[in-house]
C-alpha cells in the first residue's frame, strides 16, 4: 500500500455492518491498520502547515477500525500483533522532558547527554527540577489504540516538591457499545472496570466535553505517564487535537519509567525479569507502596502513586530546586 492508497482506504464508505465473514473482517482491519500507519507517518514527516491531509482522515479511520475489530470479536485479536502502539518515546522526546522539567534548553541536556542520549541520567541530575506537571493514567480495553476503547482517564495536576505536595486530581469513566454489556468489558482482570460503572457514560470518542477539558490540561502544562508512549499513542488516536498539539510542541509527554531506569541506581542492579522498572516494584523500592500491596490498574490511583513515587525519587537525588 502506498499514500496515495492508504488515503483511499481512509476515505473508503465501508459499513462494518455490511461485512460478514471472518476474511472479509480480515482483510478489512489489516487495510485500515496498514493505512493508519502510513498515514500517521506521513503527516508527522510533513512540514508544519504542509500536511497532505488533516489528521481528522486518520482518527476517523481508527474510529471505523474499532467497529470492524467489535464485529470480528476483540478477544480473538488479544494475541495478534498491531502497530498503533509505539514502543517508546524517541530520543528528541527524552530530551525534551528533561529541558521542559528543568526549564532550560534542549542543547544544554543534548550536550550533557552525549552520543545516543547515553548520559541522560547525567543531565538530570546537574540540574534542579521544578514546576507544574499534569500525570495521567489511561485504562482500556486493548493494548492498541485503533483497537479498542479508553475506559477511564485519571488525571493529577502536581506541583513538583520534596514534601507537602499540592495536588488536584481527577477521574472519568467512559462507556463503550452495548455489545459489551453482554460479552463483558475487555480486560474487566486487569483493571476491574466492570459495565455497571460505564453504563450511562458517554464513550471516550464521544465525550467532546471532556476531551476539550484534557487537551486544555494536556497543552498547560507538561504530562508525566509511566511508560509515556502507551498514553501518547492511544491519545494521537482518541484525543481531537492532541496530535496537532503534539507537533507544534504545546504538548509534551514526560515518560516516568525513562526516569526509573535513568536515575534509579538500584535499577541496574536487580535482575532484568524482576520488572524493576514497573511502577509497582518501583514504588516499594521507594516506600511509596508497602511490600503487601498492589498497584490498582484504575486512573487516578495509579497517577497518585505515580507522582508520588516520582517525587521520592527526585527527593532521593536531591533534584528539587
Amino acid at each position: 500500500m502506498d499514500l496515495s492508497q492508504a488515503i483511499e482506504q481512509a476515505n473508503a464508505f465501508v459499513i462494518p455492518g455490511f461485512l460478514s465473514g471472518d476474511d472479509a473482517l480480515t482483510a478489512e482491519r489489516q487495510k485500515n491498520e496498514e493505512a493508519i500507519a502510513l498515514l500517521s507517518d506521513a503527516w508527522r514527516s510533513a512540514p508544519a502547515g504542509q500536511e497532505p491531509f488533516s489528521f481528522d482522515l486518520v482518527r476517523g479511520l481508527a474510529d471505523r477500525n474499532r467497529a470492524i475489530c467489535d464485529a470480528y470479536g476483540t478477544e480473538r485479536l488479544r494475541n495478534t500483533p498491531g502497530n498503533s502502539l509505539a514502543r517508546k518515546l524517541s530520543d528528541d522526546d527524552l530530551v525534551r522532558s528533561v529541558a521542559v522539567l528543568q526549564h532550560r534548553s534542549e542543547a544544554d541536556v543534548r550536550r550533557a547527554a552525549g552520543p545516543q542520549i547515553r548520559d541522560l541520567g547525567v543531565a538530570y541530575v546537574e540540574a534542579p527540577v521544578w514546576g507544574m506537571v499534569v500525570g495521567i493514567d489511561l485504562e482500556t480495553t486493548e493494548r492498541y489504540p485503533d483497537r479498542g476503547y479508553i475506559l477511564n482517564v485519571g488525571l493529577e495536576f502536581v506541583k513538583l516538591a520534596p514534601k507537602g505536595r499540592a495536588k488536584r486530581g481527577y477521574a472519568a469513566f467512559c462507556g463503550l457499545p452495548d455489545m459489551y454489556k453482554d460479552k463483558g468489558v475487555p480486560l474487566q482482570e486487569i483493571h476491574h472496570i466492570t459495565w455497571d460503572m460505564i453504563a450511562d457514560k458517554k464513550p471516550f470518542r464521544q465525550n467532546h466535553k471532556l476531551q476539550k477539558a484534557l487537551l486544555a490540561a494536556l497543552e498547560a502544562y507538561p504530562f508525566m505517564a509511566h511508560n509515556a508512549a502507551f498514553e501518547d499513542s492511544w491519545l494521537m488516536l482518541n484525543l481531537d487535537g492532541y496530535a496537532e498539539g503534539r507537533k507544534a510542541g504545546r504538548i509534551v509527554p514526560i515518560d516516568t519509567r525513562d526516569i526509573c531506569r535513568r536515575i534509579d541506581p538500584e535499577y541496574r542492579s536487580l535482575p532484568h525479569d524482576s520488572r524493576p522498572a514497573t511502577l509497582e516494584n518501583w514504588a516499594r523500592r521507594r516506600g511509596t507502596l508497602q511490600q503487601n500491596q498492589k498497584e490498582r490498574h484504575l486512573g487516578l490511583e495509579d497517577v497518585d502513586l505515580m507522582m508520588a513515587t516520582v517525587e521520592a525519587e527526585f527527593d532521593e537525588r536531591n533534584m528539587f530546586a
